[in-house]
């Protein structure tokens, strides 16, 4: 049995001896296989990895699984005793016909052994060898004189090279010099200003195509032939004129003409209306973009309106939640959803109206959008005063029902006798109301007169329009208070809102006990931009010029078409503000033709705009000193704390002058101040110059976290306010030092000023250092320092001057933090020093001046830490010793602390060192301020 085993691995070991070695493709991975790259009309392959054969020398190569028919490709062995080899393409290859190949490869050894196939993926990359073709030989197109266009023809090329890089058209250029033509990209061809046929029949540009490889193709003709066809209506009306701000009035049509060759009947009047649709600006039109408050202000309006809607900001709360345009309009406007509402506080407004009263408001609004018999029903509150509590009724609202606008007035059982029935519901039925664009509205109150402006004009009454309902007064109850909604009305008996306002609100304002003036409702509406009618000498007899109140309409009638064009030729836009809204103002040319037989001819409108350009805008800077480093008793006596500070504006002009200091007229909206960290009420406060802010009719709104002071004025009177602002603080000493951010606003926080800080620092009072002390101090100098009663002087790095540290603005919590710390760690140091001081003190009197320099030394080591922020040196010996010796008090140096802490100058009384010695030094560290 052993022998035949032995016979058996005998014979496998002579088989696998005799085994031929199969030849590998070397760093190739079998499922990824050759990457090669051959450029087009090229036959060298970049192959990657290399082509290498290990294992076996090799004989020749196969390729194998064409993929794709033949291949042209075969590889070349280069250095057999490496096993090196390359692929050759065998011809020219042309991406345009194939662009990639995939195939296999195998190696064969000179043994016959053949390896495992390997597939090469080969890309063939394209050579920039074609320039663009254009699809036509040449182009021929026709226009109208007289007519701007934003593509006259457009001319298009091809390449035929096989990728993107070269085959796409990347430019298109147009040779032919001088001529009142370009073309874009795309091959779009339009003239840069109005063509004549009497200054030329026709145009033949020569225009050519670049590819992206910049090969530029054979040049094309495009002939454009000027046609003079002559149709009815207005010629050398630009599509868009330019408007440049603060550039004053400015003609529209100059170069306007009327053809009437196509009316088939002798004209007999003529009627031309040019309009301005302006809508979509603002609150349909460019007003200016103060803030509400401040467009009232510059408008005259009562300073005792309330603003129902103000904006969220200091003291405002109860707008906080309201969704809001997100700065799409140039005003602050807010959304109702016909779920959201506000309740104004009782705070802010007096709920009981008086016979005398206002309410104007902004509101854009439109219907339901399916109408139904439910809908028509619908209330919907602007504002409404109802009862807190017990019952739903409601003493005043104004709100939308059916589209119409309705005062709902009830008198109080106070106002009149139970008996007698009094107008109560004024219904006015106006198509503003639903139709979706911004308009104003004020409803005056004198009663039982009642009148409504409905874009700063008086509503014409009529017969029934509006329809007024009587109503009995309401009748007395206990204990029963109400509430005023804005966009809501509250139902008491149900604790919650119904009647919900569905749209946009601004500028909503309820002056009580007198009426706001016609001319300030009027004022608001006022646009300030328009279009002005033509000088009254160019009308000629037969000839009327009208314009609407608005002025956006001007209206031009009459038999003479020649006076008709200069007429309309001179109608000019005006935009009085000196930073209008950048952007497009709609224009249309309304124009009918009466013939001899009575019947219209209606000429095409006529459809234009002007583009107001972006105006040169303001930069507002505030300079000063802005670190201040005042005495306990200038804080207790106020001081003024922005009185060095200066408002300028300057404009940015890109061409000309690169920075130009403008008028000092501009017109500042709002300054606010805010404090770090915020201000302690109990004994600090802004004292403000109320009696030149009332004449000047600027506001101011005071939190502990700074002020605000708001009201569209001139620069110069906001810098006189500021710097008579005073800041008082009564108790100095638990203050290190403030910060105070101040920055002034224009245009309703459109332009914003640089962020000034003004640094406020305590120099705290500190005693006279002994000798003994004296040796112990840093030489480096401190801007101020703490004094405790028991004369440790505790100082601080000093401020210097024009650096502000950023810590100062850090919570003041973290500050108090870090005091305590340190002060316990100073009370532990001076118990031990004490007694040990007691124990040296009784046992040696006679070495008393020897023992208190060593005792000074121990100290100052026993209390050694980094004293990078704070220093404290203690001479216990010396405090002793004074307080033996001299009987003399001294006051507290802040008589007006109410919380028990004070600060001492100078020795202690007899009786002070008698509670001394028993308390073993108590440390009172209550004002320690870092």
């Amino acid at each position: 049995m052993l022998y035949n085993c032995g016979i058996v691995f005998l014979l496998l070991g002579c088989a696998f001896a005799t085994q031929k070695p199969v030849p590998r493709l070397d760093n190739v991975k079998p499922g990824v296989g050759y990457h090669a790259i051959v450029k087009e009309n090229d036959k060298n392959v970049e192959v990657t990895p290399k082509i290498r054969v290990i294992n076996e020398e090799p004989a020749r190569f196969l390729i194998t699984s064409k993929h794709h028919g033949e291949i042209p490709f075969r590889v070349q062995i280069k250095d057999p005793k490496k096993g090196e080899a390359v692929l050759v393409a065998e011809k020219n290859l042309n991406c345009e016909k194939r662009k990639s190949y995939k195939f296999e490869i195998a190696a064969v050894g000179r043994n016959g052994e053949v390896s495992e196939n390997v597939t090469v993926h080969l890309t063939v990359e394209d050579v920039n060898e074609y320039a663009p073709v254009f699809l036509h030989d040449s182009y021929i197109t026709d226009v109208d004189e007289q007519r701007l266009y934003e593509s006259i023809i457009q001319v298009r090329a091809e390449d035929r090279d096989c990728t993107p890089k070269y085959s796409d058209i990347c430019r298109y250029e147009i040779l032919t010099p001088d001529q009142p033509f370009t073309i874009d990209s795309e091959g779009r061809i339009r003239n840069t200003e109005p063509l004549s046929w009497e200054q030329s029949h026709n145009y033949i540009l020569r225009v050519v195509a670049f590819d992206c490889g910049m090969k530029r193709s054979k040049p094309v003709n495009v002939n454009i032939k000027v046609n003079k066809i002559c149709h009815l209506g207005w010629k050398g009306v630009y599509e868009r004129i330019e408007y440049l701000p603060q550039s004053g009035q400015q003609k529209l049509f100059p170069s306007a003409k009327l053809d009437l060759c196509d009316v088939p009947c002798k004209p007999e009047k003529l009627s031309a209306r040019v309009a301005m649709a302006t809508g979509h600006i603002g609150k349909g039109c460019d007003r200016d973009t103060h803030t509400v408050e401040s467009q009232r202000k510059l408008c005259g309006a009562s300073t005792e309106s309330v603003d129902l809607l103000p904006t969220p900001e200091i003291g405002v709360t109860w707008t906080r939640n309201l969704p809001t345009d997100e700065g799409h309009e140039s005003d602050q406007i807010y959304e109702f959803d016909g779920a959201t509402s506000v309740v104004v506080p009782e705070t802010v407004l007096n709920h009981n109206l008086t016979d005398n009263f206002t309410v104007a408001f902004w509101m854009k609004h439109e219907a339901f959008p399916e109408p139904n018999h439910t809908s028509h029903h619908v209330k919907e509150h602007i504002i409404c005063n109802a009862d807190d509590h017990v019952h739903n009724r409601h003493h005043y609202s104004v709100f939308v029902r059916n589209c119409k606008l309705i005062l709902l007035l009830r008198r109080e059982f106070y106002q009149e006798r139970p008996s007698v029935f009094r107008p109560a519901e004024w219904r006015w039925k106006i198509p503003e109301v639903c139709d979706n664009q911004w308009h104003h509205y004020g409803v005056s109150v004198k009663f039982p007169e009642v009148i409504l402006f409905v874009d700063g004009e008086v509503f014409t009454a009529s017969a029934n329009n509006p329809e007024i309902i009587d109503d009995w007064p309401l009748h007395p109850m206990k204990d029963v208070k109400s509430v005023f909604a804005v966009g809501a009305c509250w139902q008491g008996h149900e604790n919650k809102t119904a009647f919900h306002f569905r749209g946009y609100l601004a500028g909503l304002f309820l002056l009580r006990g007198q009426t706001e003036n016609p001319e300030v409702l009027s004022c608001l509406h006022q646009c300030k931009e328009s279009l002005e009618e033509p000088p009254v000498d160019l009308l000629e007899p037969g000839m009327e010029l009208m314009t609407n109140s608005k002025k956006t309409q001007v209206t031009i009638e009459g038999n003479s078409k020649e006076n008709l064009e200069k007429l309309v030729s001179n109608v000019m836009y005006l935009n009085t503000r000196e930073f209008p809204t950048p952007g497009r103002r709609n224009l249309y040319i309304d124009t009918v033709v009466m013939c001899s037989s009575g019947k219209p001819q209606k000429v095409p409108e006529v459809r234009s705009y002007v583009m107001v350009l972006k105006p040169d805008l303001p930069v507002i800077t505030i300079n000063g000193t802005s670190n201040l480093a005042r005495e306990y008793e200038a804080f207790k006596l106020g001081i003024e704390l922005f009185n060095t500070i200066s408002l300028s504006v300057s404009q940015h002009h890109e061409e000309e002058f690169p920075d130009v200091i403008v008028r000092a007229d501009y017109k500042l909206d709002k300054c606010s101040v805010q404090v770090f960290p915020p201000l302690n009420p109990d004994h600090e406060y802004f004292h403000l110059p109320e009696n030149l802010m009332v004449h000047l009719g600027i506001h101011h709104k005071e939190k502990s976290e700074g002020l605000v002071i708001f009201g569209a004025d001139k620069i110069h009177n906001y810098e006189l306010i500021l710097r008579q602002i005073i800041y008082y603080n009564r108790k100095p000493a638990y203050y290190l030092n403030r910060a105070f951010k101040l920055v002034c606003s224009e245009l309703n926080n459109r332009f914003v000023s640089n962020e000034y800080i003004q640094m406020l620092t305590v120099i705290h009072p500190r005693a006279e250092p002994s000798h003994e002390v004296q040796n112990h101090i840093d030489p480096v100098a401190f801007a101020h320092s703490h004094i405790n009663k028991h004369k440790v002087d505790i100082q601080q790095p000093q401020v210097q001057s024009g650096y502000i540290n950023a810590k100062l603005l850090d919570s003041a919590e973290t500050v108090a933090k870090t005091s305590a710390s340190h002060a316990m760690t100073i009370i532990i140091v001076v118990c031990v020093g004490f007694l040990a001081f007691m124990i040296v003190l009784g046992v040696i009197r006679i070495r008393a001046a020897h023992h208190r320099s060593h005792s000074s030394r121990d100290d100052e080591q026993e209390m050694a830490w980094d004293d990078s922020s704070l220093t404290i040196t203690v001479n216990p010996m010396e405090q002793v010793e004074e307080q033996k010796g001299t009987r003399t008090s001294h006051k507290n140096d802040d008589s007006d602390s109410d919380d028990g802490s004070s600060y001492h100058e100078g020795e202690s009384s007899e009786e002070e060192t008698e509670k001394v010695k028993e308390r073993e030094l108590e440390w009172d560290d209550s004002n320690m301020s870092f």
